[in-house]
């Protein structure tokens, strides 16, 4: 799936709400790809930031994909938490990353976003999730999709960093 087509902008095909926050959502998601387009699997690996020794672009593509998972499967669907961190390892997603080609990372995360884009689809957006969230409390559908549109962006932005710091490119 590397080099598939991804969205240009961000403006919706609809105004209703859902048409909205889901186009978002794709559009964060996109970038995450358009960003990584042209990148090497050594330099996909490395970690420029002194601090974060965690913080590649393989691992925050790793990242997104299982936080999608947690947040879709375990907290909305109510299903047994398998990703792979432990209490010993709570970032072993970001970790674990640079064992795998990021071709291969892209396309799990464009395949679970598929997937997850239909579970969405045949949801209404105030549904509650079937588990609460860490602070215990109950959210919704919609408060997902806004939380993990905001989420993605984010690291868009830890993605524009490292680009830049790993060969130059700015501005993808």
């Amino acid at each position: 799936m590397l080099g598939a087509m991804t969205r240009t902008d961000d403006m919706p095909t609809a105004w209703d709400e859902r048409t909205q926050l889901t186009t978002f959502l794709d559009y964060a998601r996109d970038t995450v790809r358009a960003k990584c387009e042209g990148l090497s699997d050594p330099d996909a690996r490395k970690a420029p930031l002194p601090g974060s020794p965690l913080m590649t672009p393989s691992g925050l593509v790793n990242h997104l994909r299982w936080v999608e998972y947690y947040w879709f499967q375990v907290v909305f669907l109510g299903e047994e938490d398998e990703g792979p961190w432990t209490d010993e390892d709570p970032d072993r997603e970001m970790r674990i990353a640079v064992d795998f080609p990021l071709a291969q990372l892209l396309d799990e995360y464009a395949e679970h976003s598929a997937r997850y884009r239909k579970l969405v689809a045949g949801h209404d957006l105030g549904t509650r999730a079937r588990r609460a969230a860490g602070d215990g409390r109950q959210v919704d559908l919609r408060w997902i999709l806004l939380h993990l549109t905001e989420e993605t962006a984010r690291h868009n932005g830890h993605l524009d960093i490292l680009r830049e710091l790993i060969d130059g490119t700015t501005g993808s």
